[in-house]
């Protein structure tokens, strides 16, 4: 396969996607355009990318026949109108003014306009059962009446070398001219990772270690939950387990929290009611968590925590879509020779 492929990244975040399909076609794949709407992405999205051109913002507002002809569509388009953690409005919600549910339709609208070879999407497990499968039912009909082969499955980021139980739900589709009869997504690669696997190699700052005022807050709060029969609350993860999924709200830090006594020097870096706890019991590091994404080392963390986790929680797992894009490679090479 000689060929430079040509991608646009849609929703490209921190650029989880398009990093995969670059590990999968090595020199053989060119990003020609991106869009994100977030600022903070955006800046995480251009110190690690050294594109020839300035990322675009809303979707939406952007004229399909101004992007430049392409062969693969990355579209993680977002997943919080279909979260199984959400309201689950769909198609009807919205927010700021955007609407999140409808914006698969500006994908819909691009892809219709270029006609790329292939349409890559990642979403949330919840969009197979928003709206009792209508919703999913819909997307796939919307493509299918494009001219496209729909295919989808759900697979675990555990199953692909990191220690992340995530499920998510991933759909290609094939231009009806080169469709494959089947497309087989790939088994799972790597099962065997631990949290010890992804540890920071120093012990980890002062400031990752909460406070006695708030793990007696935590406490309270399981404890409040745990009363009334729920199982809200924190959860402290073994190293030799894996983490739950990691998310950009809520307690997503709190939910993946680890004991490390490593660090010996305790002293407060940051403004915090009381003392450091003396258990051992922190979060874990926004370096932590892109390895839970997959993200190689090399790629650079400059932002502030507080936009990063939001940042590695909503992304995608690297190692999934890598496996997916070879599998995809593979059809592409078939048609090409």
């Amino acid at each position: 396969m000689n060929n430079t492929f040509k991608s646009i990244d849609l929703f490209a975040g921190i650029g989880g996607i398009r990093l995969g399909f670059e590990n999968a076609f090595n020199n053989n794949i060119s990003t020609v355009f991106v869009s994100e709407w977030d600022e903070y992405a955006q800046k995480t999205y251009t110190s690690n990318f050294n594109d020839d051109f300035s990322i675009a913002g809303d979707i939406t507002k952007i004229d399909e026949k101004q992007i430049p002809s392409f062969d693969i569509c990355l579209a993680g388009f977002p997943c919080q109108a279909f979260s199984l953690a959400g309201q689950r409005l769909g198609f009807e919600d919205n927010y700021k003014g955007m609407c999140r549910g409808t914006l698969f339709m500006d994908v819909a609208r691009i892809c219709e306009y270029h006609k790329p070879k292939v349409i890559f999407c990642e979403n949330v497990k919840g969009l197979t059962i928003h709206d009792r499968g209508r919703t999913f039912k819909i997307i796939c009909k919307t493509f299918e009446d494009l001219g496209y082969k729909v295919f989808s499955k759900i697979l675990n980021s555990k199953n692909f070398g990191v220690p992340q139980n995530r499920e998510r739900i991933y759909i290609v589709a094939f231009r009806n001219d080169i469709a494959p009869e089947e497309f087989i997504f790939p088994e799972k690669t790597d099962d065997t990772k631990k949290l010890i696997d992804i540890r920071e190699a120093k012990p980890a700052p002062a400031k990752y270690y909460l406070s006695e005022t708030y793990w007696n807050t935590l406490l309270a709060h399981k404890a409040r939950h745990a009363a009334k029969g729920n199982g809200f609350g924190y959860e402290i993860r073994e190293w030799d387990s894996i983490a739950g999924a990691i998310v950009c709200g809520g307690m997503g830090r709190e939910r993946n929290l680890v004991i490390d006594k490593r660090q010996k020097d305790l002293t407060p870096t940051t403004h915090i009611k009381g003392n450091i706890n003396n258990l051992g019991i922190r979060k874990m590091t926004p370096r932590e968590w892109a390895r839970l994404q997959g993200f190689p080392d090399s790629y650079k963390l400059e932002l502030a925590d507080t936009h990063l986790y939001k940042q590695f929680g909503n992304s995608v797992t690297v190692n999934v879509i890598e496996a997916i894009a070879l599998e995809i490679k593979k059809v592409l090479e078939k048609v090409e020779n």
